[in-house]
């Protein structure tokens, strides 16, 4: 099956997009599907080109056996709302003059949250005559309303309007949580064209190569403190304000630090609120390359996952809950909802909080820093559950499995062998073409 899938992001970028998309497409051309992305140039979240590229109108390269198709965007970084806006729009256009140039594939898939990225393949599957499918990763208008992104209620109107002409046109709506399905059910759209595929972590891939001592030296926290680190972006639904408000509560006790590392919106804010307060227990760190997230979690005693106090945070489940999960780091979890539902109920991997309590963090934090037995049982849970439950290999098939049904295809395996591609996996192999 010759696959489409258009994405905004894409590695080497490391958001939460692209490393589903690049996992999911990896995973398709190791059972013999042909794949082509359709994406912009790297530059998120700083909004600049990274090292190699250029902002050209249309590039390809392979890489892990994908076809990548680059393209134009105005670039900007990840903060400021209309030059977002502009971001992503430019991205539509060029990716819809582009699609011209592929050859008819038998589906085409587009993923949020990028919502201009569902119309752009919308449009190419509208021109092919193909299956549209839509990965619905956040839900528009709802999800810019609840961080006060867009406050005109004709503009979000507008934008409700348009969700539910795409989730409506889509062959097939691949949601990743139970709480969009049944937001999309809830709104008239049949439950036989949705399938739920959760995020997931391809768990071999989650390995430090560093000793915790050294990766504490590298950030300068402290070697023999109680460290509880967010990592992920800086954005304004995650709430972080009451990371720092928490760590202001906590300043008395030399034993307990924080560490944020990430880019986005609320970067600057947050530098300026530890300033204001002189904080010196919390340490903000720049955005860094996926691995050095991982070795951050890793040298770690508890991983943080926030999110903003609005209705629509209930229904969303964050990636980095997994890799934590991977590497036996219990969660301190300030998301209510389906998220609460997998960390505390399901897989009992860690202690949820009320979003936006800073007191309640510090308890949870505090908790887990006096109970070393707590923490080591809510790990291996955490790492059980995310080998038997959300391995990225079984959700990419599950996912391959319902396109394969829309296209009137009968699903098959194809052995894994070197006859397909040589594609690697622990490693992005990047191949320009000439």
């Amino acid at each position: 099956m010759r696959v489409l899938f258009l994405t905004d992001n894409f590695p080497p970028e490391t958001n939460a997009p692209a490393n589903r998309t690049w996992e999911h497409a990896r995973e398709w051309v190791r059972m013999g599907h042909e794949v082509t992305v359709l994406t912009s140039v790297p530059n998120y979240p700083l909004g600049k080109p990274f090292a190699g590229y250029r902002n050209r109108p249309y590039q390809k390269e392979q890489m892990d056996g994908i076809t990548v198709i680059r393209v134009w965007t105005y670039m900007a970084k990840n903060e400021g709302f209309v030059k977002r806006t502009i971001d992503q729009a430019s991205y539509m256009v060029s990716s819809c003059l582009a699609s011209l140039t592929v050859r008819k594939p038998d589906v085409v898939i587009a993923t949020s949250p990028q919502f201009f990225t569902v119309v752009s393949g919308w449009a190419a599957a509208t021109f092919k005559r193909r299956p549209f499918v839509f990965e619905l990763r956040d839900l528009w208008p709802e999800t810019i309303a609840a961080v006060g992104a867009v406050r005109s209620p004709l503009a979000l109107r507008l934008l409700e309007k348009l969700a539910w002409f795409l989730y409506r046109k889509a062959d097939l709506v691949v949601p990743v949580t139970n709480a969009f399905k049944q937001t999309l059910v809830d709104g008239g759209i049949h439950e036989s064209k949705i399938t739920v595929v959760t995020n997931g972590v391809n768990a071999e891939e989650i390995k430090p190569r560093r000793c915790t001592e050294e990766t504490r030296r590298r950030y300068n926290l402290p070697v023999h403190g109680f460290v509880a680190s967010y990592v992920g972006t800086l954005g304004m639904c995650h709430g972080l304000k009451t990371l720092v408000e928490a760590a202001e509560l906590s300043r008395g006790d030399q034993s307990l630090h924080y560490a944020v590392m990430g880019e986005g919106a609320d970067k600057e804010t947050l530098r300026t609120l530890m300033v204001e307060k002189d904080l010196n227990n919390v340490t903000l760190i720049d955005g860094q390359p996926r691995q050095e997230a991982i070795e951050l979690l890793a040298a770690s005693d508890v991983s943080l996952v926030l999110l903003k106090n609005s209705p629509v945070f209930r229904t969303v489940i964050p990636s980095k809950l997994f890799e934590s999960m991977v590497l036996k780091k219990p969660i301190v979890l300030g998301v209510l909802g389906e998220s609460r539902r997998i960390v505390v109920e399901e897989c009992g991997c860690g202690l949820g909080f009320p979003p936006e309590n800073a007191a309640e963090l510090v308890q949870s934090v505090r908790r887990l820093q006096s109970d070393p037995d707590l923490r080591r049982d809510l790990g291996e849970r955490g790492y059980y559950h995310v080998q038997t439950t959300y391995q990225r290999r079984q959700l990419a098939e599950q996912m391959i499995t319902a396109v394969e049904s829309v296209c009137g295809l009968t699903p098959r395996t194809v052995e894994h062998s070197a006859r397909h591609l040589d594609v690697g996996t622990g490693s992005r192999r990047h191949v320009k073409a000439a």
